[in-house]
């Protein structure tokens, strides 16, 4: 039997495929000082895991849990809203539990469009909203990020044909891959765009926690009527370290959750109830583990800057999320810096171009390792001798 051709279209998985790469250096007995990953290298902090240990025990968890999730976590997401970002979020109407924020990027095309509708999608962006485009059988369009623009979107490049044909327009700050942030007034324009070209906004905050120089990072849904044409997915990941766990949600317009709850009826019978008990303990605790957390990816940021600066590599330093967008050294491509790195300094990276055609000229890197294997893999790149 042959597979079905929303499978033949997917696009190659990236990551699975860097991941693949670095897997098989080790096994060689490679030391590989892995830059290319995006997953957090520090453990879940104890109460949260305690939460779900205890939760665990209790027969009455083993069962099927409410469809559409826990009245207690999406009241939690509320809770969260507003004590975070001043946003006043209706649990009942406005909350969509999800399993991990990628779960919501990939079905929202299923849930919101038909088959040759358009999307806008950030590039460089993140690899996996192609998935959905590819699933929905849609077509989308690229906004370009440019440095000059501070990778921001600039919506005066858009025709107005792209303007009319957009049903959905994806953007994601603090970005991955570019470690870059949005301000309030940026936003404010994209529901202004959004509100006149009828185009419902999807804003990825799955790094929402993590921003840089006693900057936080902005939601979407601060912008004044925000909700009206959009939402926004966040994800216990990254900020609490829960990347293994699965488990996010998304807020916002309610016609648009109303979508996403009614596709996931058909999917799935919504998260082991321990988990989402641990979710709650973790959104309502005190956020101490979150600002130490902050705080060591700072610590990170700021050594590696230094470090490549040290070496004549100069960057802008990100402002916010868990990665640093670096520029290639002239007469290199994004992938074969990444390769030079790999094969001959043992650092992995992800090239830029993997984010799309605009990532070229760049690589990721991220900052999931600590600060002296930061360190080690400068002076391996040091010593290839690219900078000199």
């Amino acid at each position: 039997m042959d597979v079905s051709n929303r499978l033949k279209n997917l696009p190659d998985q990236f990551f699975a495929a860097l991941a693949g790469k670095v897997a098989d250096a080790t096994r060689q007995g490679r030391d590989i000082i892995n830059l290319g990953q995006g997953n957090p290298d520090q453990p879940t902090p104890p109460h949260i895991v305690k939460a779900l240990q205890e939760a665990a025990e209790n027969p009455k968890a083993h069962k099927y849990s409410p469809f559409r999730g826990t009245p207690e976590l999406k009241q939690a997401a509320a809770d969260f809203y507003k004590r975070e970002y001043d946003v006043t979020i209706d649990p009942h109407t406005e909350v969509a539990i999800l399993f991990g924020a990628k779960i919501g990027l990939v079905e929202l095309p299923l849930a919101l469009m038909n088959e040759g509708d358009a999307m806008l999608l950030p590039d460089p962006g993140y690899p996996d909203y192609l998935s959905g485009v590819a699933l929905a059988d849609v077509t989308y369009e690229t906004i370009p990020l440019s440095e000059e623009n501070l990778f921001l979107p600039d919506y005066r490049l858009l025709t107005d044909e792209q303007k009319a044909r957009a049903k959905l327009m994806y953007l994601n700050y603090p970005n991955n891959p570019t470690g870059a942030t949005a301000t309030i007034d940026f936003f404010n324009d994209t529901v202004e765009l959004a509100s006149a070209s009828d185009i419902g906004v999807v804003h990825d905050f799955a790094y929402g926690a993590i921003g840089f120089d006693d900057e936080k990072p902005v939601s979407f849904l601060q912008a004044d009527g925000a909700k009206e044409v959009g939402i926004e997915l966040y994800t216990l990941s990254k900020t609490y370290n829960m990347a293994g766990w699965r488990v996010g949600f998304a807020v916002g317009n309610a016609k648009m959750i109303e979508a996403i709850n009614l596709l996931q009826d058909h999917l799935f019978v919504s998260l082991f109830p321990p988990v989402q008990e641990a979710a709650v303990t973790a959104l309502t605790s005190k956020q101490s583990c979150v600002d130490e957390l902050v705080a060591l990816y700072e610590s990170r940021r700021n050594v590696l800057v230094t470090e490549c600066e040290r070496i004549g590599w100069n960057s802008k330093a990100p402002t916010g999320s868990f990665f640093a967008w670096l520029p290639v050294p002239e007469g290199y491509t994004s992938e074969g810096f990444a390769d030079l790195l790999f094969e001959k300094a043992d650092v992995a990276v992800a090239a830029g171009n993997g984010f799309g055609k605009h990532g070229e000229g760049y690589i990721r890197v991220g900052l999931l390792v600590d600060e002296e294997r930061l360190k080690e893999a400068v002076r391996r790149i040091e010593a290839l001798g690219v900078f000199a």
